[in-house]
């Protein structure tokens, strides 16, 4: 993904906005553009959306430019408010519309508190010290962010389930979103096990895709909470599971992303890794399919096709599959107390294979 353009993240364009706000505040002026010194010294100028002030109170939004990345976020527009504060209060944070708030605890933020994660609570509260040093203000305000549209927004991610209610989170470590990194998919899959376990939950499901859910939830009754949208990201999922630990987990997918993941690969995207035939071949022969049976499923258009020669052929590929890809895990786990078991699915849901059996 070379030459593909870098945007920013909603924590940076929040810094932004409260900065230009904070100044209008105290000035009657907005800059704009608006200049931030990101975490690791980029220094970005965002042009203002909008501005409004009131009586004690002033308003800069911006619009989100993600780049490049298929961002949910991309192109909404973020706007803070702020206001005077009580002397000694420092910078406190308020969710506006759009914005959620905390309601289950295992999150970096405590139950109650706006979505607005560490790093960019920081780096507003560093911006609004700079402005309040400059101009000889006491830096005490109430700073509140909003999205336009957040509380649908929120709707295609993660933080329904993770107890993030009413909104979107403000997210980001650097500032800067990298195309196609998926960086919020993978923190969401990490603040989903923090989640998991802050709950006490003993078993969780990294699921593929919603078919997947469905068999976890059919299958052990978990709740929404022990469900882990792993997506293409088993890796991901591995190695945080490797350091935070949960006793039980389940992998279920289609036999195409496990069969992936059964031939060692983590990224399960098909820009990344691709199934590969001879791999399958190699399975069926180890299994004891026949010469000919190895060579159709060699030629097979798909993983799934694969699958279905051998089921006709009373093989059973899918507890194969299974048993290979729970070996990958295991390997990634490299020896933390999670006891792993592997469901591999059809496209109807049904289990073709399975292991341990």
């Amino acid at each position: 993904m070379t030459g593909l353009r870098h945007g920013w993240t909603t924590g940076a364009c929040a810094t932004a906005a409260t900065t230009a706000a904070y100044t209008a505040l105290l000035t009657g002026e907005f800059p704009d553009p608006v200049r931030i010194t990101l975490p690791k010294g980029r220094t970005p100028a965002f042009a203002l959306a909008r501005e409004a002030t009131g009586d004690g109170w002033a308003m800069a939004a911006i619009v989100k430019d993600a780049g490049d990345d298929p961002d949910v976020t991309h192109g909404a527009l973020i706007s803070a408010t702020v206001r005077p504060g009580a002397p000694g209060s420092g910078v406190t944070f308020r969710a506006g519309p759009g914005v959620g708030t905390v309601t289950k605890p295992g999150l970096p933020l405590p139950v109650g508190e706006p979505a607005i994660n560490p790093v960019p609570r920081r780096m507003m509260s560093e911006h609004v010290a700079e402005v309040a040093a400059r101009l000889g203000a006491p830096g005490d305000v109430i700073v509140e962010i909003s999205v336009a549209g957040g509380a649908e927004l929120a709707k295609k991610t993660w933080n329904p389930r993770l107890g993030i209610l009413g909104g979107l989170s403000i997210l980001g470590t650097t500032g800067v979103v990298v195309p196609y990194s998926c960086s919020a998919w993978i923190d969401s899959i990490r603040r989903g096990v923090d989640v998991a376990r802050a709950a006490g939950h003993r078993h969780v499901a990294a699921c593929t895709g919603s078919t997947s859910e469905q068999v976890a939830t059919t299958l052990y009754g978990l709740p929404d909470d022990a469900l882990l949208d792993m997506g293409d990201f088993a890796g991901a999922v591995l190695k945080y599971l490797r350091r935070h630990p949960i006793p039980r987990l389940t992998i279920v997918g289609g036999v195409g992303k496990l069969a992936k993941l059964a031939d060692g690969h983590l990224d399960l995207h098909s820009a990344r890794s691709q199934v590969d035939p001879a791999f399958l071949s190699a399975l069926v022969s180890s299994a004891g399919g026949s010469p000919e049976l190895a060579a159709q499923v060699g030629s097979a258009n798909t993983a799934l096709h694969a699958l279905r020669l051998c089921q006709e052929a009373g093989l059973p590929l899918g507890d194969l599959i299974a048993a290979r890809a729970h070996g990958t895990a295991a390997a990634v786990l490299a020896g933390a107390p999670v006891t792993v078991e592997v469901l591999v699915i059809d496209r109807a849901g049904t289990v073709a294979g399975r292991y341990p059996a």
